[in-house]
């Protein structure tokens, strides 16, 4: 989509003005289609029911109350997911560290949106070449008519029918460790060691409050007392983070975890982004250290920044929120080379994916078509 054409929600009845500041401080809805895609249908709605979580939890064999189980079966979903979005851009990189490429396909949205939905608006005739649709709107409208809440990403479509099965991204991405095993790539890594999930909930849940959500606590802010404690809650956050990457090479120890994948979205959409647009301008990332150093490992790594598009992000943030950025003006920096320089993290010893191995390269057609280090265009 064009700059100009962008900008032409703004002040018309379909303008995301009002949609994201809406009142002192800010509250993620965090009710989400819980359905799940599980390797034994039968065997999840017999097994007794589960609570709802707004981390997940790759431990539970159940449903939540009033959601139903679908079938694992190869070719039949579509993952709707945007670049742009840090939620569903650490979809696209399990996707890839697990190697589901050829068994669930993918959808990117395209990064701006008004306040009806993301639209397939990369594709040449702005419809998603397999689900047909023009807005994933359409994809939640033909599950559920009276859809009441925000067209999220990422969300797992069904093909034949159209219909969103879930969006509730905290699950999605763990079940694609456990339920989607059988169909993973030979070497593909283990991100949920079971020695390590009591100590890495804990972690994850801390990212998530603090650092993930953190920032938008800040960015949406509509109040300085608002804005103020949620400032102080994400530096406190990184401070400890910063520490604890201090003497190990990953947040759970010697390999990568999920707990990596959900810190590196936002760390990597930190200076771009949130210092600015979000007003968490304390530091950069660049003048964290440990963070630094291990987001750049991190980025370097097959399956991490080879699924990035820093174009698309931030023409989704500076676009999109009109409230906090009326212009829609999407600046030209940061300069991107440094996330290629050296980051030294190896002295730390460990190694990315334990004893398995790196996917290879991003397919031609999944390849980011947007500023990225990593493609020399």
């Amino acid at each position: 989509m064009a700059p100009d054409q962008a900008q032409q929600t703004a002040a018309t009845e379909h303008s995301t003005k009002g949609a994201y500041v809406t009142g002192e401080e800010f509250t993620r809805d965090t009710n989400y289609i819980e359905d799940r895609v599980v390797a034994d249908v039968e065997a999840a709605r017999a097994a007794p029911a589960e609570a709802s979580s707004k981390i997940g939890d790759p431990r539970i064999t159940g449903l939540t109350e009033g959601a139903q189980a679908w079938p694992v079966e190869p070719g039949r979903y579509r993952l709707a997911a945007a670049r742009a979005c840090p939620w569903a851009h650490r979809s696209i990189i399990i996707r890839r560290l697990l190697g589901l490429e050829d068994v669930i396909s993918l959808a990117t949205p395209g990064p701006t949106h008004d306040v009806r939905s993301w639209t397939f608006d990369l594709s040449v005739d702005g419809r998603d070449p397999v689900l047909g649709t023009e807005r994933l709107q359409e994809n939640y409208f033909k599950r559920f008519p009276d859809y009441p809440r925000g067209i999220t990403v990422p969300a797992l479509v069904d093909i034949p029918s159209g219909g969103v099965v879930t969006n509730n991204y905290p699950q999605l991405t763990f079940d694609f460790s456990t339920q989607w095993a059988a169909h993973h790539r030979e070497g593909a890594p283990n991100l949920i060691p079971s020695e390590l999930i009591d100590d890495m909930l804990p972690v994850i849940e801390r990212i998530y409050h603090e650092v993930n959500n953190g920032v938008y606590r800040a960015g949406f802010s509509g109040s300085q007392r608002a804005y103020d404690l949620a400032y102080k809650r994400l530096f406190g956050a990184l401070d400890l983070l910063e520490e604890r990457l201090a003497d190990r090479r990953y947040l759970m120890g010697d390999h990568i975890t999920e707990a990596d994948v959900r810190l590196f979205t936002t760390l990597l959409r930190f200076d771009p982004v949130y210092h600015g647009h979000f007003k968490c301008n304390r530091n950069k990332l660049t003048e964290m250290p440990n963070l630094w150093a291990y987001a750049r490992d991190l980025f370097q790594t097959p399956g991490f920044g080879d699924t990035a598009d820093f174009d698309q992000i931030k023409r989704h943030y500076y676009v999109v929120h009109e409230d906090i950025n009326p212009t829609q003006v999407v600046p030209a920096g940061p300069d991107l080379e440094n996330w290629l320089s050296d980051h030294g993290r190896e002295k730390l010893g460990g190694s990315p994916f334990g004893r398995g191995t790196a996917p290879g390269p991003v397919s031609a057609e999944e390849e980011p078509p947007g500023a990225n280090p990593l493609y020399r265009r």
